[in-house]
């Protein structure tokens, strides 16, 4: 909606210029939720750091690694409706294609994740032209079913280290003073690529192409009576969230220092849907709260019990029940309440 003519004044061309006080973007309740979710990863790496606490630390970035797998599954999920079974191929084969660029070409931090995007948009391409012809539970099983296919070829072939996988991955160097084996550095740069995922896709999500994807998950049939096809703008997700998956599976390597064909089985698919089903499909920021939240309950839990998996089931089970939209996901609701009636408040005074 268009600004009132007072709140704006002439500029030297003839153009209104706004004032500082009425053009002030408002900042919505996710963007907050964002916020405090980047400052709380960060004030969590100080407080490793200053603790001398590597556990903590390398366990946050493995926790904002899988984070950046459960954003393409909400791309695909929560943005244009497919349920993707599969999406631990790409994270796996960008964790294949990272450790063996660092063992074999070069230690370069950049061309390892180069590498990796180039592979991951080819195969995703591939994979997209023969999933999403298929819809509903039909591309659910065809994405799992193309995960399994790999996963078994990558696991009985030896080049690749067969069921052991590559090990002794060598660290990959970032910057001047900075490479993956210094836990507070990599945390960090883990953490700033996480975030540009993030706003590259609020980015597209505000733009005519993010409408798309939301009206196609809405009634794909009436886009394509407005004359627009689906098929090239759900290809172009599959894709990107190929990328997505891919790229955070070219930092695990670094992080881990081995890979191994259990990243390309369904169980890494399975949380990565439960994380973003937890933390909010849809929402974007959601998935990035429901791997955090997710990954230290498995830790930590994990360290009492063997059955941790009882208490993330419940714990599934409970927010699929009580809260279907998830905890981010009736979060936002809540929040963007409590800033309306503050801003109300401000405005009567």
């Amino acid at each position: 909606m268009s600004t009132p003519a007072s709140s704006s004044t002439i500029g030297p061309r003839g153009g209104a210029v706004a004032t500082a006080s009425s053009e002030r973007p408002r900042r919505s309740a996710a963007t907050w939720l964002a916020i405090l979710f980047f400052a709380g990863a960060l004030l969590f790496g100080g407080i490793a750091l200053a603790l001398r606490d590597v556990f903590y630390l390398r366990l946050a970035t493995e926790a904002l690694i899988f984070g950046g797998l459960a954003l393409s599954v909400d791309l695909l999920l929560g943005r244009v409706g497919l349920l993707p079974l599969g999406q631990a191929l790409f994270f796996g084969l960008g964790a294949y294609v990272s450790a063996l660029v660092l063992k074999n070409w070069s230690d370069s931090f950049w061309l390892a994740l180069g590498v990796t995007l180039a592979f991951s948009a080819v195969v995703g391409l591939i994979g997209g032209l023969i999933a999403i012809r298929a819809k509903g539970v039909y591309f659910a099983l065809i994405s799992f079913g193309l995960a399994q296919v790999l996963s078994k070829v990558v696991y009985n072939t030896r080049e690749l280290g067969a069921s052991d996988g590559i090990i002794g991955v060598p660290s990959a160097h970032i910057m001047w003073g900075v490479n993956s084996a210094t836990p507070s550095g990599f945390f960090l740069v883990v953490l700033a690529f996480i975030g540009a995922l993030y706003l590259v896709l609020r980015y597209l999500m505000d733009t005519p192409v993010g409408r798309q994807l939301d009206a196609i998950r809405t009634n794909e049939h009436r886009v394509s009576f407005l004359g627009e096809d689906p098929w090239r703008y759900k290809l172009g997700a599959f894709v990107a969230a190929a990328c997505i998956a891919g790229c955070s599976g070219a930092l695990y390597p670094m992080l881990r220092g081995f890979v191994s064909p259990e990243l390309m089985f369904f169980q890494v698919s399975g949380n990565a849907v439960i994380n973003v089903i937890v933390g909010g499909t849809g929402t974007l920021i959601g998935p990035l709260y429901g791997s955090a939240i997710l990954t230290g309950l498995r830790s930590v839990v994990g360290s009492f019990t063997t059955h941790h998996h009882i208490v993330i089931g419940v714990l599934f089970v409970m927010v699929v029940i009580l809260m279907p939209r998830g905890l981010i996901g009736y979060a936002i609701p809540a929040l963007e309440r409590r800033l309306d009636a503050r801003r109300n408040q401000k405005e009567n005074r």
